[in-house]
């Protein structure tokens, strides 16, 4: 048995009312993957940023390396030899790989920078632990699979010897998580110790040693992973068995959107969309794959009023609409955006005002331009009972919400159109980033049904285990174009995965 190089013992910690942490006590070893599972809200991200500094526990403490660990100070867990790669990366895109590294790294006073040195250690580093990158790119121009090894690099060049990796596959390309997966083991064949969050559970299975399971904010179990099995980790995450939804194949009803060689840019003139054709038929689930920033988002932007076309024509139910939301939302069409913080909710106001925000102006909310507060709180309780919103009521601000309940909100306002009424169309964007395996089975489920009851469902996604589950068409964009649909049964994932990397997968299609 390895030493014990991290320990945990009895952490607490509170907001208000809400017990985020519940006496956690763990340990780490040396050269060990602990894995750190739990549902939405069940207190992982809290632990780990008491352990990174960002939070200080009220109650318990911590050592690392034998030593106490001062609660609230990065600097200390940065010297205690503790790394950290978040799951949004912290890399500044116009500076170049060797410049984000080194960003913090010299103190202001030195009279000149050690670059030589740097970039040859830096050089060494990367090809010890296989981490190759240009390290004279601009982080901008890297892939995304790049930027994380950038972000890996510039914890090993600080020395840490622990390190935590927050949902580190949740933007790769199946070759690109490979090739992490690669990076970990021989991480870790050097003695360094990981703590790996994720909510996929085949990976966390194939990659971890050890797997701790956190459930309203306690520690609920730790299991060996040889041994245990998804089934038995779902079950001790949510508390109740996991039977994820299947789609039944069925025949698409009548065309509900029509994108026919689109072309879009932005404000700096930059091509989002090049020349895109896209179908989607009511009762039919269309899936596009992609590594961020491949113009997924355009599409989105494009199908929700919020971006208008350079060329090219866009239509629903066989009529165009202007580029304002507000006419497609009147259209009944459902958004659920990628970015939930900046886009999906205004955070300082209250969820139940969150929950109406999208039909404030509908009579249902408004009469003699009041709002009717009885009927959009009545609303936003329905919403968070039928979506399961955690929180501490619907009175408080959106943003005190976590990811994943934010998300939850966000799903809930927007498959309720009304009474008795299903949307038109869905333009679901990442709508399960961050949520943990039961709160995916009930969004895969409300996908689902929304789907039978006639609706168009637009599903964007970068997990292509989702993909494979709910689609009936996938489609792969790669740099503002989209490769031609093609029934979910014509693809592998090999295919997908050389496609999402601009590689043509049709020679390696099913």
């Amino acid at each position: 048995m390895e030493p014990s190089v991290l320990t945990l013992s009895r952490i607490t910690k509170r907001f208000g009312a809400l017990v985020a942490n519940d006496a956690v006590s763990l340990d780490l070893a040396r050269g060990e993957v602990l894995a750190l599972l739990g549902e939405n809200g069940a207190g992982k991200s809290t632990l780990v940023s008491i352990l990174f500094g960002h939070y200080v526990a009220d109650e318990g403490s911590i050592t690392a390396f034998g030593a106490p660990l001062p609660g609230g100070d990065p600097a200390a867990a940065l010297a205690a030899r503790i790394g950290m790669v978040h799951q949004h990366f912290t890399l500044a895109d116009n500076l170049t790989v060797l410049d984000n590294i080194l960003i913090g790294t010299e103190p202001l006073w030195q009279p000149f920078s050690r670059r030589r040195a740097a970039h040859a250690r830096v050089r060494e580093t990367a090809g010890r632990f296989g981490l190759a990158v240009n390290t004279h790119a601009r982080v901008g121009e890297l892939s995304v699979g790049e930027r994380q090894r950038v972000e890996i690099l510039k914890a090993l060049y600080r020395g840490a010897r622990i390190l935590i990796l927050d949902e580190p596959t949740a933007v790769l390309t199946p070759q690109e998580s490979r090739s992490l997966f690669a990076t970990l083991r021989q991480l870790v064949t050097e003695g360094l110790s990981i703590i790996f969050i994720s909510h996929k559970l085949d990976e966390v299975l194939a990659v971890s040693d050890r797997i701790a399971v956190l459930r309203n904010g306690r520690l609920v179990a730790t299991r060996a992973a040889r041994g245990t099995t998804k089934d038995e980790l779902a079950e001790l995450m949510v508390g109740r068995a996991v039977v994820m939804p299947t789609r039944e194949r069925r025949a698409a009803g009548a065309t509900v959107v029509a994108v026919s060689a689109v072309h879009a840019r932005d404000a700096r003139n930059h091509a989002l969309l090049d020349g895109v054709d896209l179908t989607v038929a009511a009762g039919e689930i269309v899936a596009i794959a992609g590594v961020a920033g491949n113009g997924q988002q355009a599409l989105a932007e494009l199908l929700s009023g919020m971006l208008a076309p350079e060329r090219g024509t866009v239509t629903l139910a066989g009529r165009a609409l202007p580029a304002e939301p507000r006419a497609w939302i009147a259209a009944r069409v459902a958004r659920i955006p990628e970015d939930r913080q900046a886009v999906g909710v205004v955070g300082d106001l209250a969820v139940w005002e969150n929950a109406i925000s999208e039909r404030l102006r509908t009579p249902a909310f408004t009469r003699a331009g009041f709002v009717r507060r009885a009927a959009g709180r009545v609303h936003a309780q329905e919403v968070v009972r039928r979506f399961d919103v955690r929180g501490s009521g619907i009175d408080v601000p959106a943003r005190s919400l976590s990811g994943g309940n934010m998300q939850k909100l966000i799903l809930g306002r927007a498959l309720s159109v009304g009474e008795g009424a299903t949307p038109a169309l869905i333009v679901a964007d990442q709508p399960t980033w961050g949520l943990d395996i039961g709160a995916v089975a009930y969004v895969h489920q409300c996908l689902l049904d929304a789907a039978g009851a006639g609706a168009a469902v637009l599903l964007i996604s970068e997990d292509l285990d989702e993909i494979f589950a709910l689609a009936d068409r996938i489609g792969v964009m790669h740099h503002g174009r989209l490769s031609p649909l093609r029934p979910a049964e014509a693809w592998t994932l090999a295919a997908i995965g050389l496609a999402m990397a601009g590689t043509d997968g049709a020679a390696h299609a099913a």
